[in-house]
């Protein structure tokens, strides 16, 4: 019977889909968690875990003894657990579209265990500061926050994918597009989030080695206007996947390039040294670092 702790350890990995992550939640060093993890694949004689760029993805042993040992450990987690759920009021920023779409359905169950959100909305640099000057207790950010008093926990990756509307997908030569992408999605104008073309740029940069020498057609600071302006026709986008996916499944949008490997963009938890003492702020944190692994590639 492998120890408790390994056990608790594994599940840990398990869930958030991250050593880091793990090892922030079990209060541990990475290189902790990880000799943790390979004492419990020793034990067993089995590999519990994929490793990768992006994190770490559960084999089917993986799967079968968190199904196996997750609802014991819980049990025995909230029959150990007297103290009661923390109260208060925590301050969370995030970018308007992902909070929107995937983190405020994820932190609604914990108002009901008392505990109260405000949601700040913004640009992740806006919203460091206000973190760095006590003015919100966590952050989700788009970059990796480098603040002087700010610790960060990878939470996930960001997918793009390059989108436009059918009629300006069909103008689009495929022999070109396969010999020189750049050329062939030249005369497509462009509808931005800035005007320094953020996604986009990355996306030309990662997948073409090259400056998006298209026209710009529109800018709008919201994704889910700038998924409405190409549905529209106004041009087109590179949007995060979570985004784009129900206009691609609709059919109001098309896929105008396949990526050999999807440009990511890797978000980051961020929070104050020390804050993860006060027990709200713990929870809040420790409950959204759980999820993060169902919440996938975004």
């Amino acid at each position: 019977m492998p120890n408790l702790d390994l056990l608790v350890t594994f599940l840990e990995i398990h869930r958030s889909g991250s050593l880091t992550a793990a090892a922030a939640r079990r209060g541990l060093t990475q290189p902790a968690v990880s000799g943790q993890l390979a004492k419990l694949e020793q034990e067993l004689g089995v590999q519990l875990f994929v490793r990768s760029r992006s994190g770490v993805t559960p084999t089917r042993s993986g799967d079968d003894l968190a199904a196996r040992v997750g609802p014991h450990l819980d049990q025995l987690t909230a029959e150990l657990t007297t103290t009661p759920a923390p109260t208060g009021v925590v301050r969370i920023g995030g970018p308007s579209e992902f909070m929107a779409a995937r983190l405020v359905p994820t932190l609604a169950p914990l108002t009901t265990r008392g505990l109260r959100l405000h949601i700040s909305l913004g640009l992740t640099e806006d919203l460091l500061a206000d973190l760095q000057n006590d003015r919100l207790d966590l952050v989700l950010s788009t970059i990796r926050p480098r603040h002087k008093g700010i610790v960060a926990t990878t939470f996930a990756d960001e997918e793009f994918v390059l989108v436009g509307p059918p009629p300006l997908a069909r103008t689009i030569d495929p022999a070109r597009l396969a010999a020189d992408p750049v050329r062939a999605l030249a005369h497509l104008p462009l509808v931005a989030y800035a005007e320094t073309l953020p996604i986009i740029r990355r996306y030309w940069r990662t997948e073409f080695g090259h400056k998006p020498p298209n026209p710009t057609a529109m800018i709008v600071p919201d994704l889910r206007a700038v998924l409405a302006a190409v549905i529209a026709g106004a041009g087109i986008s590179a949007l995060p996947r979570y985004i784009a996916e129900p206009a691609l499944t609709s059919g109001s949008v098309e896929l105008l390039h396949q990526a050999r490997v999807g440009p990511l963009n890797t978000s980051f938890l961020a929070t104050r040294t020390n804050a993860l003492t006060i027990p709200a702020i713990a929870l809040v944190h420790d409950h959204l670092m759980a999820r993060s692994g169902a919440l996938g590639s975004l």
